[in-house]
């Protein structure tokens, strides 16, 4: 059923040996993880070397995930944590092998704390098979220390480990996408906490709020960690909520990325991320209700979808078959988009109208075989039930929702 799935055996076929241990689907710790690839890593003479052993060890995980989800032992949730938990543990160990990489290229320490923070998906452990890692990068000097020559060396240490992640083909790349920065891809790629601070207090635009609803420290000092959360909370949940200038300001921004990101020629009928009732329309009502209600209910307080549409539900901010409505369209999309990339072996962004496609994607999500018509007639219905509630509860934002018939 899964090309995916194949191409990984077919790279590593001894690790089969794992289907005959009594946990052998299971997957494994945070912690397991990142003890295994520290032990790995901290054998090998070199950064490239430390690195490509951490992805050589993420590729046999990924196998137990596919596997694990493709005989029924894992649910969607489950599979995004797996995959979060996988990710994580990666971005520890490869963060420090990096940073050992430069110090000793460079001849000089480093001279301060680095920290990668989870955003998106990852942030809200929540991540798909086709998902990238959306991260920031945050340092603190040590005290003394020159912060630019810090500044300079965090900067090498990021880009180290971006490429490390994502060279050769031998192991799955893991991309770091940190668009999500201060300024996108015209700001640094790292910056001082200091720095973050500034920019929050005088320039940060709506949507940048926004983003931190996700936002999870995931690699790093636990220290520089709390401090950053320190500074981004007041942020993603501010008080007194959302202007009306700001909630026009995320309004416009949907609107814009409905009618600029669609790609063209694609159906938004059947676009399962930005089509109408995808994922976007989903994770935008979720995150403008939080934006509006969090610091009064910190039930919100959450940086996953799921969570904060379940929150939102129980403080009555939406009516239950609103919520019952995304919840469906959110489950379904992520499913098809997992079973789109086990399927073909690459990320699908539209349920597929090819009925051969259908008809493999919808066996890997529990469909009865020869019924590929159905999957987008399915698709097609979940996701007008949610657009109804999302432009209801997204455009109106009522204190209590509407009832989607």
């Amino acid at each position: 059923r899964s090309r995916y799935a194949a191409d990984l055996l077919i790279r590593s076929p001894e690790k089969v040996a794992f289907l005959g241990e009594p946990n052998g689907l299971v997957p494994r710790s945070r912690e397991a993880l990142t003890a295994t690839m520290r032990a790995a890593a901290g054998r090998r003479d070199s950064g490239a070397d430390a690195i490509s052993a951490v992805r050589g060890i993420r590729r046999t995980e990924m196998l137990r995930i596919v596997l694990a989800d493709l005989v029924g032992e894992l649910d969607v949730l489950d599979v995004g944590a797996a995959l979060t938990d996988l990710t994580a543990a990666a971005l520890v160990v490869s963060l420090e092998a990096a940073t050992a990489e430069v110090e000793r290229r460079e001849g000089a320490a480093l001279g301060g704390d680095l920290l990668v923070v989870g955003m998106g998906s990852l942030g809200g452990a929540e991540m798909g098979y086709a998902s990238d890692a959306d991260v920031m990068f945050v340092h603190r000097p040590h005290d003394a220390a020159d912060e630019a020559g810090v500044q300079a060396r965090a900067t090498l240490v990021v880009q180290e480990l971006r490429k490390l992640l994502t060279a050769g083909a031998a192991e799955p790349p893991l991309p770091l996408d940190a668009d999500l920065r201060p300024e996108g891809k015209n700001g640094p790629l790292v910056r001082s906490l200091d720095s973050f601070r500034t920019y929050y207090e005088r320039w940060a635009l709506t949507w940048e709020f926004q983003a931190l609803l996700r936002a999870t420290p995931v690699a790093g000092p636990s220290g520089l960690a709390d401090e950053f959360l320190g500074l981004v909370d007041p942020l993603r949940w501010p008080e007194g909520g959302l202007d009306e200038q700001q909630v026009r300001e995320i309004r416009l921004l949907k609107a814009r990325v409905e009618s600029e990101r669609l790609p063209r020629g694609a159906d938004p009928s059947t676009h399962i991320k930005l089509g109408r009732g995808g994922l976007t329309d989903v994770e935008w009502t979720v995150q403008l209700l939080q934006l509006q209600h969090a610091r009064a209910r910190p039930s919100l307080r959450v940086t996953g979808t799921l969570p904060a549409l379940a929150a939102l539900e129980a403080e009555e901010l939406i009516a239950p078959a609103d919520a019952a409505a995304l919840r469906e369209a959110w489950f379904l999309g992520v499913r098809l988009r997992n079973a789109g990339l086990l399927w073909r072996g690459r990320a699908v962004d539209s349920v597929p109208v090819d009925l051969r496609d259908a008809d493999g994607m919808g066996r890997i999500i529990g469909r009865p075989a020869g019924d590929g018509a159905g999957l987008l007639e399915l698709w097609r219905r979940v996701a007008r039930r949610a657009r109804q509630a999302a432009s209801f509860n997204f455009y109106d934002s009522p204190p209590r929702g509407s009832v989607v018939p």
